[in-house]
């Protein structure tokens, strides 16, 4: 369980805020700063999937595994337009991912559609797979089928406990992640890029609470000199500065 900071941590908080700002400033090309394709998904199940599968694991696995699934169901795996939101005509929904999903079974899903046999925990882990069957009946559950939807769930905290409930959850990573992926710019998903970028920054271990607010007052150092940058992109440019490393 992790407690609030007293306040001479506050001000080393702070402090330490400052450093990754300023490295931030130095290291990454914020004024040209952009989002990867996997931020603009055609359909909402690829979110899911993406979050899930992204934990602890290579990013190109996780996107095989995405790619594979489209493939299969020859389904387009990137909006077109880039700057709107696909119809739901267009897009694959939770109800649909659900039926293919339970048409197969969990294994079948995750060795024969995914090919990806990840497990959420080393530890009393299920197969992602079976992970994010679970993910897109909390959806279902909570009425969102589309990215037109996520609004329902946004500060729903019977909907996050019940993510948090899936074995391998608990963190709330991937549930970020995953709002993170269907559009909102104020998250980030403190996983262990970040960390180590907070690591390699501030020369100490960081939990992912500590991420979260440090990397979010560095963001309100930058917005003034960036003022077109989000904290999610933030996020994306500290990660992929940190996988090149």
């Amino acid at each position: 369980m992790e407690f609030d900071s007293p306040g001479l941590d506050i001000e080393m908080n702070e402090k330490e805020s400052t450093d990754v700002a300023t490295r931030c400033a130095t290291v990454l090309n914020l004024d040209t700063a952009s989002l990867s394709d996997e931020y603009y998904y055609q359909s909402l199940p690829f979110c899911l999937i993406d979050a899930v599968y992204s934990v602890g694991a290579r990013y190109a696995s996780t996107r095989l595994t995405i790619i594979r699934y489209c493939e299969r169901y020859r389904l387009q795996r990137i909006r077109a337009d880039k700057k709107s939101m696909p119809s739901k005509a267009s897009q694959h929904s939770i109800s649909e991912f659900l039926f293919n999903a339970k048409e197969k079974g969990t294994s079948e899903l995750a060795s024969s559609i995914f090919c990806n046999k990840q497990l959420t925990s080393t530890k009393g882990g299920i197969l992602k797979a079976e992970a994010a069957i679970e993910f897109a009946e909390i959806l279902k559950q909570h009425g969102v089928e589309y990215f037109q939807e996520i609004l329902k769930i946004i500060d729903n905290t019977g909907f996050e406990r019940n993510i948090r409930g899936i074995p391998g959850q608990k963190s709330g990573i991937s549930l970020s992640y995953f709002f993170m992926l269907s559009g909102s710019e104020n998250l980030i998903k403190p996983d262990r890029m970040i960390l180590r970028f907070l690591y390699n920054t501030l020369d100490r271990e960081v939990t992912t609470r500590e991420a979260r607010a440090i990397i979010s007052h560095a963001y309100d150092l930058l917005k003034p000199r960036y003022p077109k940058l989000t904290l999610r992109l933030l996020d994306h440019q500290i990660w992929g500065y940190q996988k090149k490393r």
